[in-house]
């Protein structure tokens, strides 16, 4: 794939934490050229973002067209891994996330599709959001297209953004200090949003990206994306 100097964007869940700072580092960068939310409800998104409404992610095949036109895909959906049922969390986690990127593929043969997982993602993990993690890395992997799979440990909002599910919301409020200390002490365990979005930002624009990219190396394509 040639690079295009600047990327058209098209990024699934922008409400959610991880989303939110990858939608503010791809308005601030001069290498996105556009960005459009697939989104399941209309509304809430900031001056600038297109929106493709889709209430279920599973029918992203009846997209079609809609979905053509993008150099690279950041999937930052997903369902929290506490208080999930295990049932729940597949359909969000691998069912959807699937849909979308066969949908997105189809119709972006050239494309990348970089997915947000998680830190110790396996198929074969005891831990279930860990394991079904795991399980749509390999299905995403296994597509015919580019894939990146970002696996970030602990994942701190930058200010102005945050959770909206109530069980989160304690651990953030009281633990974002701690989180911000950890991130400077233990890359490789700690992240923020929007070091997500820089970094796939980054990744988006390689030749020839990794396959997975653990936290330690978001954290530091991220800086070096800041300069």
């Amino acid at each position: 794939m040639s690079t295009p100097s600047r990327l058209q964007v098209l990024i699934t869940g922008a409400s959610g934490l991880v989303g939110q700072g990858v939608l503010r580092a791809c308005l601030a960068s001069p290498h996105v050229q556009g960005v459009t939310a697939l989104v399941r409800n209309a509304g809430g998104l900031p001056d600038g973002v297109r929106a493709i409404v889709l209430p279920d992610f599973t029918r992203a095949d009846a997209l079609g067209e809609q979905l053509a036109g993008f150099q690279a895909c950041f999937y930052c959906a997903g369902a929290p891994p506490i208080g999930t049922p295990e049932a729940e969390y597949r359909a969000v986690t691998l069912t959807a996330t699937l849909a979308v990127a066969r949908a997105w593929a189809s119709a972006n043969p050239t494309g990348r599709f970089l997915y947000v997982s998680g830190a110790h993602a396996d198929p074969d993990s005891r831990f279930m959001p860990l394991r079904i993690k795991g399980e749509t890395e390999a299905a995403l992997a296994a597509l015919p297209i580019r894939t990146v799979m970002l696996r970030p440990g602990g994942v701190r909002p930058v200010a102005g953004t945050g959770t909206r599910h109530p069980l989160l919301k304690p651990l953030y409020l009281f633990g974002g200090p701690v989180m911000t200390l950890a991130a400077r002490a233990a890359p490789a365990l700690v992240t923020s949003n929007a070091a997500v979005g820089r970094a796939m930002i980054e990744l988006a624009r390689m030749p020839s990206p990794p396959a997975v990219v653990e936290c330690a190396r978001i954290n530091q394509l991220a800086a070096d994306a800041r300069g």
